[in-house]
């Protein structure tokens, strides 16, 4: 059974990069089998990790939607939508990537979360590793598309709105009886202090913090991939340290 690291947080917290800056240590460190799940509809995660989906689990749905002729005769269609989500996989050099998308069309966004939470179950028993960057809000918590969790890290930036939206996402996890092992709270992008009392509200032990660094900055500008980025980075060595509480 895979190990699998949901991250949540609001919007601006950096939590995409610092998704796919575990799948980078993961795999430089050679834990074995990584599977990265986009499921922000935003779907930024590739293009961090250096890759361009060119299929979303919305557009697959879509493309059924609107051709539902394509369904062959006799095969179920959750099953023909579970089959062309695996196809959708992509195969990078130590990780694979899933991104979810979103729907165009005006079909129920709670079937792709259905979708998805149905493939990852399957996904799960041919992984070590699941990477999971969630929507920046609460609706992929109140939609139960991450239903379990080994970690659950709750980015926040260091100001008391940040720390008042990890409050409630990990509010919201429990009234949903969402079945996490270990919950931390991330603090990141840190230049200077914290309010340690908003820390001490949320309710969550804080697992380690995250420096600004002018080097990811500049790499989100240009637009280069977490793999070009320095081995000495701040930002990567504090992931670093974080991973020795966090992964297994």
């Amino acid at each position: 059974m895979s190990f699998t690291i949901a991250v949540a947080g609001k919007g601006g917290t950096g939590k995409t990069t610092l998704s796919a800056l575990v799948v980078r240590l993961l795999k430089e460190q050679g834990r074995g089998s990584i599977l990265a799940i986009d499921a922000d509809p935003n779907s930024n995660l590739g293009e961090v990790l250096g890759l361009t989906p060119s299929v979303t689990i919305g557009g697959i749905l879509d493309d059924i939607a609107s051709h539902p002729d394509k369904i062959p005769a006799g095969i179920p269609k959750e099953r023909f939508i579970e089959y062309q989500v695996q196809t959708a996989v992509i195969e990078a050099d130590g990780f694979d990537l899933l991104t979810m998308g979103r729907p165009e069309g005006p079909g129920c966004y709670c079937y792709v979360n259905n979708v998805l939470r149905n493939i990852e179950g399957k996904l799960a028993k041919e992984y070590d590793y699941i990477i999971i960057d969630n929507e920046a809000g609460l609706e992929h918590l109140s939609r139960r598309t991450t239903r379990a969790a080994d970690v659950l890290l709750l980015v926040t930036d260091p100001t008391r709105v940040g720390f008042r939206a990890v409050k409630r996402m990990n509010e919201l996890t429990k009234e949903l009886d969402l079945k996490i092992a270990q919950r931390y709270v991330v603090v990141n992008r840190l230049n200077g202090a914290f309010d340690e009392d908003a820390l001490r509200d949320v309710g969550v032990p804080l697992v380690g913090t995250v420096s600004l660094d002018n080097v990811l900055l500049d790499a989100s500008v240009s637009g280069e991939s977490i793999f070009h980025i320095n081995a000495e980075s701040a930002a990567l060595k504090a992931v670093r340290t974080l991973g020795e509480s966090i992964w297994r």
